[in-house]
């Protein structure tokens, strides 16, 4: 038999935006919501996923600061990524918006308190006597609607590892919480994880997949 371990541990927080209440949640094999935001297009920047930040520097404050100038400092490929023997990290465009509305109102352009954008992404890992360690971050910002209010936003995003069969492995739902007001409608988020897992007989790092979303199970997500 071969023993999986799945380790998620906080690495700090950045200056605008904090970790809270992560709880590792074994799962069997679950799908991720599907749900479009209900702002129109995309303001991400193309239909190709979430640019990919270099491997060299995982930190909050390079994640922050790329999601504020649009910059990845140099997009990795889908063939790069293959090529490192790290696990892949990636956000879906159905996957990486999260549109807030008020309760009763989804769907409503005027109902609109907030929405949510994963816009950045990063990683580096390293692989001993068949274990993986993998530093990840992820980074983007809040942007508030017709219906928004100054105070702390409070945003779910579940982190889910699957193996090469895109079978789940393990999960956790962070929290990440932005400061917003009025005069600045635009809040910046960031944060950076590490997993530590186990490989399956016969597997390797590359096959695996940490897959990032919004938990759309709050009231009002859209």
């Amino acid at each position: 038999m071969v023993r999986k371990t799945l380790r998620f541990a906080t690495l700090g927080c950045a200056t605008r935006a904090i970790l809270v209440g992560a709880a590792l949640v074994p799962l069997g094999g679950c799908g991720l919501s599907s749900l479009t935001s209900g702002l129109g297009s995309s303001v991400l920047g193309g239909a190709s996923g979430t640019s990919q930040a270099p491997v060299k520097a995982v930190t909050e404050e390079q994640l922050l600061s790329a999601a504020k100038t649009g910059d990845a400092g140099g997009p990795m490929g889908a063939s790069a990524l293959v090529a490192s023997g790290c696990p892949k990290v990636r956000a879906l465009p159905h996957e990486r918006n999260l549109t807030v509305y008020e309760e009763g109102r989804i769907g409503d352009g005027l109902a609109i308190k907030h929405r949510g954008e994963i816009t950045k992404t990063a990683r580096e890992c390293s692989v001993e006597n068949g274990r993986v360690t993998v530093k990840y971050g992820f980074s983007g910002r809040v942007l508030l609607g017709p219906r928004g209010q100054p105070g702390t936003v409070t945003l779910p995003v579940q982190v889910t590892l699957a193996d090469g069969k895109r079978e789940s492995v393990g999960s956790e739902v962070l929290k990440v919480n932005v400061d917003m007001s009025l005069e600045k409608p635009i809040g910046y988020f960031s944060a950076v994880r590490t997993i530590t897992f186990d490989l399956a007989q016969g597997t390797r790092a590359g096959e695996y997949e940490i897959s990032l979303s919004f938990d759309r199970k709050a009231p009002g997500s859209g």
